[in-house]
């Protein structure tokens, strides 16, 4: 079986269980855990950040990542698909009292005009204030889209004192993908979350990094939550060997997700734009073949390929390395058949 559902369906490869086996450990409530502590300061020095504090997924560092920005009450700003507002469960007002408004723009793009009209300043007790405004990049349900007026953004939010917060489950298919250090996106932001699980093949687990002092208040919050670690340096091991020996390669991922945007332009014209597809993730609009979603899904299941649906005619297909550039090839040439 194929499967290109996400990114976060790989397997420890046998150089990452063993440095999982061989990692030192220690208790992570108390700050004891040497390889979290070197997970932790590697991941903010790549990102160009004081500090970092490891959490078991990436909803969870976005949940802490916001509450450290936005009181209760406060409202963030942020694109209507980005996955703090769809695929979170209402996290964000359910344990942090947090409200959201959106924007809306082609594969979940930063539109400057819109985002100017919906800051709102403090205005006494009648109206909600805009504490921070969130920005996804790569944006998953854009098609992993690469935010390209994220320093336009930054630039204004600074100048009205607005903290930037910021989603980067997959900011390292970004970089690749621009030829852009990571620290030149994160630094930009007041909060930043990374996930090592996307991507970079680690069984679980993402960081959120910030200041030091937001990072102290979130750790704080984690265990509030019930999610302190204790000897979880053997999972911190996994995401350290990926961050050495995974990053590089998304290059191959997305030359894969090109690859099979072709097989399914052609098949089907109109339904993807190959040139459109930034990084490893390829959103395909059946509306125009009359196929439904879970028609498609289904019976590429049974051919052997695992595929997703994220709306009515949307087809969503993952690229990552556990799937080879042959593994894609035939994956596109089964999915082409069946759209055809």
């Amino acid at each position: 079986m194929i499967d290109l559902r996400s990114d976060t369906v790989t397997r420890p490869s046998a150089g990452m269980l063993a440095a999982m086996t061989s990692a030192p450990l220690g208790d992570d409530v108390y700050g004891e855990d040497p390889t979290i502590n070197r997970l932790e300061e590697t991941a903010a020095g790549l990102l160009g950040h004081e500090a970092g504090l490891f959490t078991v997924t990436g909803s969870l560092a976005n949940i802490l990542g916001v509450r450290a920005l936005v009181p209760p009450g406060a409202e963030i700003l942020c694109e209507a698909s980005a996955h703090i507002a769809r695929a979170e469960l209402g996290a964000h007002a359910a344990v942090s009292g947090v409200t959201t408004r959106t924007w809306s723009a082609p594969a979940g793009q930063i539109d400057l005009e819109q985002i100017r009209a919906l800051i709102a300043p403090s205005l006494g007790s009648y109206f909600v204030a805009t504490a921070a405004v969130s920005v996804e990049n790569t944006h998953n349900f854009g098609g992993g889209a690469i935010q390209h007026a994220y320093d336009a953004l930054a630039d204004e939010l600074d100048a009205r004192g607005v903290p930037l917060h910021l989603d980067g489950a997959r900011l390292w298919n970004a970089s690749v993908a621009s030829g852009r250090s990571m620290a030149s996106y994160a630094s930009r932001a007041a909060a930043a979350s990374v996930c090592l699980s996307k991507g970079l093949g680690a069984p679980v687990g993402s960081v959120l990094v910030g200041s030091t002092e937001l990072i102290r208040e979130a750790r704080v919050w984690r265990k509030r939550l019930g999610a302190g670690w204790r000897q979880a340096g053997v999972l911190a091991a996994a995401g350290l060997y990926a961050l050495e020996h995974n990053v590089e390669r998304l290059a191959e991922d997305h030359a894969n997700a090109r690859l099979i945007a072709e097989v399914l332009a052609d098949a089907a014209p109109g339904s993807v734009k190959p040139d459109q597809v930034e990084t490893n993730i390829v959103v395909a609009d059946l509306a125009a073949t009359g196929k439904s979603v879970p028609e498609v899904v289904e019976a590429a299941r049974a051919s052997g390929v695992l595929v997703g649906g994220v709306g009515p005619t949307q087809l969503r297909v993952v690229t990552h390395l556990d799937a080879s550039t042959d593994d894609c090839r035939t994956a596109a040439q089964t999915l082409a058949r069946l759209l055809h």
